[in-house]
């Protein structure tokens, strides 16, 4: 589809590579929130390793607004035949809607599949041209007949533009961990309350005295076995809980060869046998606004608190080594805050077509929110730091 507004041509797409990627990424590099998973490379791979496609319950329909040969806005948007892979739940909006008759599916997501990461979402050279490119987005819902759209993570700048055009704000909580300056991981312990340092050093020894010693690798060193290893351990988890991985090996090989850099590995071994790894995200290393991304873990044995220290205590000790500020541990966890990731709000917004459901569900998101606000106070009450004198 192609239609001329004002000099402007929107133009949607069936596959990211109808997108040339270095407009994208250059537009994505000048956002509010920009993050690795929105990466053209990023996006194209869960396109083309069978990720996410139509058989897998996501239709790509990205959204693109030109003046002349140069790209103004751009936005990642998926028709959706279900809500898996989402993180931010609306089961119950599914349900309400097959008890009265009506369809729900396919709805619209403008979101990063399976990754329940925050950042910019609606890419564009100024708030002027994300109002443009997300008013075609509705608009195109409404002459598709789809029941909703939902932005799910976005940043500061793609929530004003939703608030502006009407749509419903929803707050959920993810824990992440800061980095005060810290030189090393027995001065961040040192800043912790006596049960949760205790509690730490406990779990760490549990799994040194295990016999189990951790090699890290960053970007190109890591290496096609290293990834092989990895997507074993990744299917294994999975698998133990009777579901098949959402991600597929020809994902993996896709970051390998075309985003190396934005990977770091951590690896387990004992008796110099690997035997669990975690795979972090990392972004903008060497600024003072690197990031490190809690993504995605495996074991192939089973050794108590092994968990805690592949995903928090090896990443939180790099983290301090390298000088990232922040390490996001992903959707959910409240047990993360023994940890010292600390409760943040995250944020999506949301259109229905039908006014009596958008009413409703207007209602329940009221409701909710002022439950998120008590969770998050009641939250601050149990910090770990060491309380002031």
């Amino acid at each position: 589809m192609h239609k001329e507004q004002n000099d402007y041509g929107i133009r949607v797409h069936a596959s990211p590579d109808q997108i040339p990627s270095a407009a994208w990424d250059h537009l994505l590099d000048k956002q509010d929130q920009p993050s690795p998973f929105m990466r053209h490379a990023y996006l194209q791979a869960m396109h083309d390793s069978g990720s996410a496609t139509p058989e897998t319950g996501w239709t790509t329909r990205f959204f693109s607004l030109w003046l002349g040969d140069e790209l103004q806005a751009a936005c990642p948007l998926y028709l959706k035949d279900h809500s898996y892979g989402e993180y931010v739940f609306d089961w119950a909006w599914a349900n309400a809607y097959q008890q009265h008759g009506l369809r729900y599916y396919p709805k619209a997501l403008i979101a990063v599949p399976f990754t329940p990461v925050p950042g910019s979402r609606l890419l564009a050279v100024s708030q002027a041209m994300r109002l443009k490119l997300l008013q075609a987005v509705l608009a195109w819902c409404k002459q598709a007949n789809l029941s909703s759209m939902h932005l799910l993570f976005g940043s500061p700048s793609d929530l004003a533009a939703c608030e502006e055009l009407g749509l419903m704000a929803r707050n959920t909580v993810q824990f992440h961990w800061q980095n005060l300056a810290w030189q090393d991981f027995e001065g961040f312990l040192s800043s912790l309350n006596q049960e949760k340092r205790k509690k730490i050093r406990q779990e760490r020894r549990k799994v040194s005295e295990a016999g189990i010693q951790f090699d890290w690798f960053q970007g190109s060193d890591i290496s096609a076995a290293d990834w092989a290893f990895f997507y074993q351990c990744y299917e294994r988890t999975y698998l133990e809980h009777g579901n098949a991985p959402y991600l597929t090996p020809e994902f993996f090989d896709a970051m390998q060869t075309d985003m190396p850099e934005n990977w770091l590995l951590f690896i387990a071994k004992r008796e110099g046998k690997p035997m669990a790894s975690s795979l972090i995200g990392v972004h903008g290393l060497g600024s003072d606004q690197a990031v490190a991304y809690g993504r995605y873990w495996g074991a192939l044995e089973r050794v108590d608190c092994l968990h805690f220290e592949s995903c928090y205590y090896q990443p939180l000790q790099w983290c301090i080594a390298h000088g990232v500020q922040r390490f996001e541990g992903g959707a959910q966890g409240e047990h993360k805050m023994a940890r010292a990731l600390m409760p943040v709000s995250t944020h999506s917004a949301h259109w229905l077509a039908d006014d009596r459901f958008a009413q409703a569900v207007a209602n329940f998101l009221d409701r909710e929110g002022q439950g998120v606000d008590k969770y998050l106070a009641h939250l601050d009450e149990r910090k770990p730091f060491k309380r002031a004198d």
